[in-house]
């Protein structure tokens, strides 16, 4: 039996040795680069920009294997792992591509040529499908695959299907696509599964699918022909693994089998490989059956931390949004599986990390780096859960005491037999939080609620679902750009067509001005011969503005000509070579073929002042906080710069400052800036060096270097000495030296999800300022510490004041808060020690009421009432709530209070306004939540 990874290997050697295509290795499986995607789904993801026409590569055939997440947007498979036979969240995908080289008949040839010749399948078991057509777009029915079949592989007509939309395929809700022809394999006895062919009998199976890349889909579901035809081919991995070794299902091939192993010693609970009836939770069914339980269970588990492993360690982390979600909720099901079936009540999936790194370690070698990261971040995530499905069990038992409480009956079932004939129903608001808050999927809460003889709202509760999926396929984009800052294939293909070359950029280095031509004029639905109006994206033969890229914004300045033309550029973005100048015409007629003078914005400089320093700061971050700072996304422009990296908390005082020390003292050490053009292999080994992950290089790399030559690294790129100095790959402009910069300034450090932490800094004057408002501020601070104890308060107001100037140190901001802590503390010791217990106490509650009663406004005819007393304690806050409800009949009133490291909040609602929808015990629960805690209780009193 041939093993997977000789499977796997023997699909390269094909491609690569026999029909002369070139190895790519798999792109990241998050996709950095592509805001489209919450996760790479397909192997053509990365290849996206050759169909586009925006890219050329050294080649035009290419193959590999590529990991691929669905779970998430468009594709999403995560409900059908466990039960399905066939499903992941983590696969391979096997593939191979033509850029404008063979189509339909190539790809076929070499597809039947694999399946038949070398692995030896039976061709008569052997069907294939083609697209029917789809009028309404144009695109005719695919009978030329079909034909090219028949003459290939001497299909007969019955092994030829039809179908529609199945054979349409589409990386996305936008992007390149086009009609496919999908290979099936049927396994029945009899070779009778034709009519199973797109169907749900696992016997009938897709292995492959031939796309055929000839359109792109536009943001109004309009398809563009592109400027080549291209071949996308997708084999699953693990399908294909599953018919070569003879087993019924992908999970039964031996690439899971040391999962089985490892999750048999955790829980003493063998794997048996049985399957429910269908892929939808059957809680009944599975009730009855403990083994299907832990089987499904054993199946999730090996799935999810698959997939975990691959993308956290590609750079992705769990958090609340985006693909972070995704993931959260990918690691909470496999460990709510793990507790609920297999009883592994303690934090176990970061165990089986070694499991995947061993299994695919060989084919993958990015997993070996750096597994213990992987680990602690499961970890981390384990333990917070644990505590969160505690939460969530809690809220279950509110959800059904709430539906006791409301009186919803019902006769849905089914239920268990001693529950009575009427049962009570879990909402389908509760069912959703329960799910999306709390990871508890629906089958959960059924069976919960089945045990107490009640049922859930699943009609409202899909209905909800529905509206959370519509929201998750958007969820991978970042937003509409302007109709002037993209070019789509068809304009692109046009300027290819005119002869029209790509723009000369050489000189964005230097930025002084330069004369050129224009070229062509896009008013971002078509070219124009001239503009005297409005807006518009001008490109020209040559440029020295700097087009956004690598995190540096894009140039603003200038384009003017003899004939008083004037346009004003106010971005720069580059597509698929030419450089779009967008902005407007303030004077004059810009016309095709015009000469003009391209001057670049004096803010320019300012930028590179950012850009520069960011350099440095990734530098120094390294130094204070280790090796395992890497950088994860940064963006520079004239007011400030911003970099993300990897840390797991957040920086103390003491490290800021060393981080600013260090930049600044890199500042003033006057360092010559060099960059020069170097082969990627010979960069790459330069001591020190930094490069963003997962970010793609071209062979020829420029090397940015703060302090030292670029020809010296190169010559001996193993010394030591090179890690004293800011060494990046990086095409952005930059200052001629550090002490340009003038003085640097963190003003501001914070979390942008779990291991990910971000800095803000100011350069030059805005640093300056910046330093002069921190002195201000330690003023004001003395000040107020210098201060007779009665007057604290209006001390306090003025450092808050110099608190709220934006730009601040951040350093320094901490340390003004922390004064003023310390100065309230103060003050509240000198009011406890010179206030009697009962003088004046009556009069503070009667003051604090009339205020209040005061600022109300009208609710539902009663008066809402939400007021903050500083300092008080529980019982001055019960106090003013009295004195309220006493002074009026109808009422909806929150009060809350910080003092002594402790937030209080106290609710209370007049049964006219319960009867409305308002509840105390709600109305706590939800703002409790904003300090970080939780709350509750009756409808009148919380």
């Amino acid at each position: 039996m041939k093993t997977s990874q000789q499977i796997r290997q023997e699909f390269i050697d094909f491609f690569v040795k026999r029909h002369g295509h070139t190895f790519v290795p798999s792109s990241s499986v998050v996709p950095h680069d592509d805001p489209t995607l919450l996760f790479t789904n397909a192997g053509m993801n990365q290849f996206k920009p050759i169909f586009l026409g925006l890219e050329k590569r050294a080649y035009t055939r290419a193959t590999n294997t590529q990991k691929c997440i669905r779970a998430g947007g468009k594709h999403n498979d995560l409900d059908d792992v466990g039960r399905s036979r066939r499903h992941h969240t983590f696969f391979e995908m096997l593939g191979n591509w033509s850029f404008g080289d063979y189509f339909k008949r190539g790809a076929i040839e070499m597809a039947w040529e694999l399946l038949t010749k070398v692995w030896g399948l039976d061709p008569s078991r052997l069907h294939v499908s083609c697209f029917e057509g789809d009028e309404k777009n144009g695109v005719p029915r695919d009978t030329e695959s079909a034909q090219i079949w028949k003459e290939v592989a001497g299909l007969p007509d019955d092994h030829i299907h039809y179908f529609g939309k199945d054979n349409f395929w589409e990386m996305g809700d936008t992007g390149p696509c086009g009609p496919c022809t999908e290979i099936y394999i049927d396994r029945t006895p009899d070779k009778s599964g034709g009519p199973q062919v797109n169907g749900e009998d696992p016997r009938v199976m897709e292995i492959w699918n031939l796309v055929f890349i000839q359109y792109n889909r536009n943001e109004d579901r309009s398809l563009t022909p592109l400027p080549s035809q291209h071949v996308d081919t997708g084999m699953g991995f693990e399908r294909i693994t599953q018919v070569l070794q003879n087993v019924n299902d992908n999970y039964g091939i031996d690439l899971f089998n040391p999962f089985w192993d490892a999750l048999t010693k955790l829980s003493g609970i063998k794997y048996s490989g049985q399957y429910p009836k269908s892929n939808a939770a059957d809680p009944v069914a599975e009730a009855a059956n403990p083994q299907l339980r832990h089987d499904i269970a054993f199946r999730v588990i090996a799935d999810h931390v698959r997939c975990l492993t691959f993308a956290l360690t590609d750079g992705a982390v769990p958090s609340n949004e985006g693909r972070g979600y995704v993931l959260r909720r990918i690691l909470r099901r496999a460990v709510r599986f793990g507790r609920q079936q297999l009883e592994l009540k303690e934090p176990f999936l970061h165990t089986l990390v070694p499991v995947v790194v061993e299994a695919m370690g060989n084919a993958f070698p990015e997993l070996k780096k750096n597994p213990h990261r992987v680990s602690d971040l499961i970890k981390d995530e384990e333990v917070g859960f644990g505590r969160t499905l505690d939460r969530g069990i809690e809220l279950f038992e509110e959800a059904a005491l709430e539906a006791q409480l409301q009186g919803h009956v019902t006769r849905q079932g089914p239920v268990l037999s001693d529950a009575p004939l009427h049962s009570y129903v879990i909402s389908a608001g509760s069912a959703f939080k329960l799910h999306d808050t709390y990871g508890f999927p629906i089958d959960l809460t059924r069976i919960m609620a089945e045990e107490r003889g009640m049922s859930v709202d699943l009609k409202g509760y899909e209905e909800l679902m529905e509206r959370a999926r519509e929201l998750a396929r958007s969820g991978g984009k970042e937003g509409t750009e302007s109709r002037l800052t993209d070019l789509p294939p068809d304009a692109i293909a046009k300027l290819q067509g005119e002869k029209i070359s790509p723009t000369n950029d050489q000189h964005k280095y230097k930025g002084e001005p330069i004369q050129a031509t224009v070229q062509a004029i896009w008013d971002g639905e078509r070219f124009v011969d001239q503009i005297d109006s409005g807006e518009a994206a001008v490109i020209l033969n040559h440029t020295n503005f700097y087009a956004e890229m690598g995190g540096q914004v894009g140039d603003a300045g200038l384009l003017t000509s003899v004939r008083q033309a004037s346009f004003q550029v106010e971005t720069t973005r580059a597509v698929g070579g030419y450089i779009l100048h967008i902005g407007q015409i303030t004077s004059g007629t810009l016309n095709i073929g015009q000469n003009v003078t391209a001057t670049v914005s004096p803010k320019r400089v300012l930028t590179q002042k950012s850009h520069t320093t960011t350099h440095l700061a990734n530098w120094a971050l390294r130094e204070v906080l280790g090796d395992d700072v890497q950088q994860k996304g940064s963006l520079v422009d004239p007011e400030k710069l911003r970099f993300d990296f990897s840390h797991g908390k957040s920086l103390s005082d003491d490290e800021l400052g060393k981080v600013e020390t260090l930049v600044n003292q890199g500042i003033e050490k006057r360092l010559p800036v060099y960059a020069e053009e170097a082969p990627q292999e010979k960069a790459l080994k330069i001591n020190g060096l930094r490069a963003v992950f997962g970010e793609k290089y071209p062979p020829m790399v420029r090397v940015v270097s703060v302090g030292a030559p670029v020809a010296e690294l190169l010559k001996d790129p193993a010394n030591e000495k090179w890690r004293q100095y800011s060494i990046e790959f990086c095409g952005g402009t930059h200052l001629g030296n550090s002490a340009e910069a003038g003085a640097f300034v963190i003003t501001s450090e914070e979390s942008v999800s779990k291991g990910i932490r971000r800095i803000v800094g100011v350069t030059g004057d805005a640093a300056k300022q910046s330093q002069t408002l921190a002195s201000q501020l330690r003023a004001a601070v003395d000040q107020a510490r210098s201060a007779p104890e009665f007057e604290i308060p209006s001390a306090i107001a003025v450092v808050q004041k110099h608190l709220t100037a934006p730009g601040l140190p951040l350093r320094e901001k901490r340390k003004a808060q922390a004064a003023v802590a310390e100065l309230q503390a103060k003050y509240k010791a000198w009011e406890k020690a010179n206030k009697s217990q009962q003088g004046g106490s009556g009069a503070d509650v009667a003051e604090a009421a009339n205020k209040l009663l005061t600022d109300a406004v009208d609710l539902g005819g009663g008066k809402l009432i939400v007021g903050e007393l500083p300092n008080a304690n529980d019982d001055t806050l019960r106090g003013v709530m009295d004195s309220i409800r006493k002074r009026t009949a109808s009422y909806g009133i929150l009060l809350g209070s910080a003092a002594d490291g402790k937030v209080s909040l106290i609710a209370a609602v007049s049964d006219e306004l319960i009867a409305k929808g308002l509840k105390a015990g709600d109305w706590i629960r939800e703002a409790a939540k904003v300090a970080g805690g939780g709350g509750g209780g009756r409808p009148q009193m919380a």
